[in-house]
């Protein structure tokens, strides 16, 4: 008990030890978890093409960051950030079962043969448990950070400065986990009647945990230093703003004196301290404007980057951990040794390294990931043109039709069978056998089986004996395998069991988006962590989480753009859309950069007390001239009473 209260007396390396529970809460496993598979489920489990799954997953992430906006305006005006945390945090852990149950491919799957029989209730289910995540998560966002900053004192500022990065930290471990757990979860096979894969496993677990951080987050609350809401901040800046605009409008003749800025027409209604923080508040937003196109780049890596992936090698890893695991890895590495060594070493060297200006280099290094992005992409467009032709010499001879149909000829028998029309989804391995032993198979070519693997072994067996194959297997190939007329059970029946390779494997190596993905987690540590301590830095005491969806609602307006250009531009070759991408945000960086040079840095500690300042002494001089007067007042009726007295 005694050590308890010892805690809440005390700090801990300068940090308050609120912090401690604060940094754990926002385990980045839960939403991270979800956006690693996500555009899979869209793909595979609801069928959706490519330009559709891309497009939901962008419209997901924008409502992530959209809906923010409402949880600042919460909490800043009626609940307060700790009560806005928990009541949204428990609408995203259900958003999270929703998700899980609409991912359960019994419930419709009535003939038990692997697929939902009726997809729409799947589509609804999902929708929903989006929409509930997006609330969720958007009430959680602009409050936890604003949160932790509100527990520093003001002799704390260094402290609080290093919390955006660790806080940064803890998210991206948390990342780190879910894109290594939630592909592992994913690729589980499960259900009642028909072993598929676990999507309700990997979004179900994420829920657990956000319940366990919720507890956690709750355990702490005794800690924490709790800003009261201070009314409905969010109505009074509009209505100061539109009562600016409204005010100018009637006096816009020459004749009327030109005040110092726009928002200064609002004086004659409002207070000056009010006025005074809605133009700290707009010079940030306005700064803002060109930030968009970061994000349009930075969340392909969870969609497009993701597709692509599936069209590569990945006969280092299993194909689930593609290098989307590289980008926690790095934030985890580097954004210490920015902090530690770089930043540091770039001030001893006589370099103003700003906010602004990491910022600007965060856009240009994105702009650079995405041209590595078309490199590979060109890659991959040649390696697959090269090998996509179907080709094979069974037994005998084998010719193929229009890449659809191949007839075999063998001994006195002529077969004509289907093949694949394009490479295997998801890097999935196309396997068939056809069996040439009368005794122990008719002359027939089966299905295809699918298997992400990378080496397979097959049990062959008449009932009495067995034997077994195996063989290695590319990523994304397609294979015959030829059980021979003169096949001999025994221990070396496996050597006349012969491949016919029908589509040839990814021959581009999936490790090729490394540097796409390094260049582009460079640009996120120099670029959204300076972000974020730069919009609680410049931000009035009472709007810290409006300013901070305000960061987040460029995410928002990022992944509409690229809604834009997957469904309108309709551009048809990829590597030309990761082209374009990366030319508009150099242009865009350079719009920035030229905006940055001409930013004043703010104190909006000390504006806020300059004007209550002057707001006190007016109050006093008010006081003063009232006592004054009262004293005339006084002094007259002393005279009046003496006159009467007199006379």
């Amino acid at each position: 008990m005694d050590l308890i209260l010892c805690l809440y007396a005390q700090e801990v390396c300068g940090y308050p030890v609120s912090i401690f529970f604060i940094v754990f809460c926002p385990l980045g496993i839960t939403i991270m978890a979800l956006w690693t598979v996500l555009v899979l489920y869209f793909r595979y489990f609801l069928r959706f093409d490519d330009d559709l799954a891309t497009s939901i997953y962008h419209t997901f992430v924008a409502l992530c960051y959209l809906t923010p906006i409402l949880g600042a305006v919460v909490a800043d005006s009626w609940l307060g950030k700790f009560k806005t945390i928990i009541y949204l945090s428990i609408v995203y852990a259900i958003g999270q079962v929703v998700m899980a149950v609409s991912a359960i491919h019994d419930i419709t799957d009535t003939d038990r043969d692997g697929t939902p029989d009726n997809l729409t209730l799947h589509i609804v289910l999902s929708m929903v448990g989006l929409l509930l995540i997006a609330l969720g998560t958007g009430g959680i966002k602009p409050c936890v950070a604003a949160f932790g900053g509100d527990q520093f004192q003001d002799h704390q500022a260094k402290q609080r400065s290093t919390f955006f990065s660790v806080f940064y930290l803890c998210i991206n471990g948390g990342s780190l986990l879910s894109t290594i757990i939630t592909p592992i979860l994913r690729g589980q096979e499960c259900g009642i009647h028909s072993q598929q894969k676990c999507y309700p496993l990997a979004f179900g677990v994420p829920a657990a945990l956000m319940v366990v951080a919720l507890v956690v987050f709750i355990i702490g609350s005794g800690m924490y230093h709790k800003t009261e809401p201070q009314g409905n901040i969010m109505l009074d800046v509009c209505k100061c703003i539109g009562f600016a605009i409204k005010n100018r409008f009637r006096h816009r003749s020459s004749s009327y004196p030109k005040r110092m800025h726009w928002m200064d027409w609002a004086e004659e209604k409002y207070e000056k301290l009010l006025i005074a923080q809605i133009k700290m508040v707009l010079k940030v937003l306005f700064l803002y404007i060109p930030l968009p196109m970061f994000w349009t780049l930075f969340d392909q890596k969870g969609s497009r980057w993701t597709l692509q992936a599936t069209t590569m090698d990945g006969n280092f890893v299993r194909l689930q951990n593609h290098p989307t695991t590289v980008n926690p890895i790095l934030i985890l590495t580097l954004v210490p040794i920015m902090d530690s060594v770089v930043y540091p070493l770039i001030k001893k060297c006589g370099l103003n390294f700003t906010p602004l200006r990491r910022m600007t280099v965060g856009m240009f290094l994105a702009a650079m990931a995405f041209v590595a992005a078309a490199l590979v992409q060109i890659q991959i467009d040649v390696s697959v043109y090269n090998t996509s032709t179907l080709c094979g010499s069974l037994f005998l001879y084998s010719i193929n039709i229009m890449s659809i149909k191949s007839i075999y000829i063998f001994s006195d028998t002529l077969l004509q069978t289907d093949d694949l029309m394009a490479k295997p989804e998801q890097g999935a391995n196309a396997i068939r056998y056809f069996c040439l032993h009368y005794k122990t198979h008719k002359h027939r070519f089966p299905k295809h089986l699918f298997l992400l693997i990378s080496r397979a072994t097959f049990t062959i067996t008449n009932g009495a004996n067995t034997c077994e194959y195996s063989r290695e297997f590319g990523f994304g190939s397609s294979y015959t395998l030829l059980i021979p007329s003169h096949f001999a059970w025994g221990p070396t029946c496996s050597e006349s069991i012969s491949g016919v390779e029908d589509i040839q494997p990814n021959s581009f190596h999936m490790g090729w988006q490394i540097p796409q993905y390094f260049l582009i987690t460079c640009g996120e540590v120099v670029f959204s962590v300076t972000g974020l301590e730069f919009s609680y830095s410049q931000a009035p005491s009472n709007m810290k989480a409006v300013l901070q969806a305000g960061w987040l609602f460029t995410v928002a307006i990022g992944n509409f753009i690229v809604l834009i250009v997957a469904e309108i531009a309709q551009i048809e070759e990829q590597w030309a859309e990761f082209v374009l991408f990366a030319s508009l945000l150099v242009a865009v960086c350079v719009i920035f950069s030229i905006m940055a040079y001409f930013y004043t840095y703010m104190d909006p500690a000390e504006i806020e007390a300059q004007f209550r300042d002057k707001g006190g002494k007016e109050e006093s001089d008010k006081e003063e001239l009232q006592m004054q007067k009262k004293d005339v007042v006084d002094h007259h009726n002393e005279d009046d009473e003496a006159k009467q007295t007199k006379m």
